[in-house]
């Protein structure tokens, strides 16, 4: 997804159920280019230029969730975020999306993912890795107790990858400052 803030984003919306998939259309429609798709094969037919994509986990004949690991294996260059009723199970943590909306959503929930997809589109791939880890462990925190994310390894195995990430990006960080201080430094900086 190479889109700058002047330029328009292209959505492609995916669930099964049309009136969900055209009601959302509509959201995105006033601010962004919009797609839409009621099947895992449509969807793929659609996602060549997409920056964004909403992807519902449960759908007939072929699932959110292997429509997932077909972008993946494309290579396609765009944000996924899945949009689903579903509670998230730990086996998100290897999935290989940017998001995790859980159903309803409104208007505002899919503009500001938008908006944020876009941002995240920014960063290094290091960075995008970060808040798509992020996103997974807020999603599990929010979705099951502390009992239940104790007892999984899956749950550990994201919150270590996480706070691995967050200490790189760190380094990062001061890295840079440290670059651009050397800069200020300099007569006539």
């Amino acid at each position: 997804m190479q889109t700058t803030a002047t330029e328009e984003t292209t959505v492609l919306v995916v669930d099964d159920e049309r009136d969900v998939a055209e009601l959302y259309a509509t959201w995105l429609g006033t601010d962004h280019d919009v797609r839409s798709a009621n099947g895992g094969q449509e969807a793929l037919d659609r996602v060549d230029g997409v920056d964004v994509v909403f992807l519902d986990r449960q759908m007939p004949a072929m699932s959110g969730d292997e429509v997932l690991d077909e972008i993946e294996a494309r290579g396609v260059d765009c944000r996924v975020v899945m949009v689903t009723a579903v509670d998230p199970g730990f086996d998100i943590v290897e999935m290989p999306f940017d998001d995790y909306l859980t159903k309803p959503v409104d208007r505002s929930d899919l503009l500001e993912t938008v908006e944020a997809m876009r941002t995240r589109d920014s960063y290094d791939e290091h960075l995008q890795e970060y808040f798509a880890m992020a996103s997974k462990k807020a999603t599990l925190e929010s979705e099951k107790n502390p009992v239940e994310l104790d007892a999984h390894e899956e749950y550990r195995e994201v919150s270590e990858r996480v706070e691995a990430l967050r200490e790189r990006a760190d380094s990062a960080v001061d890295e840079l400052d440290d670059f651009e201080s050397a800069f200020r430094d300099f007569p006539g900086g």
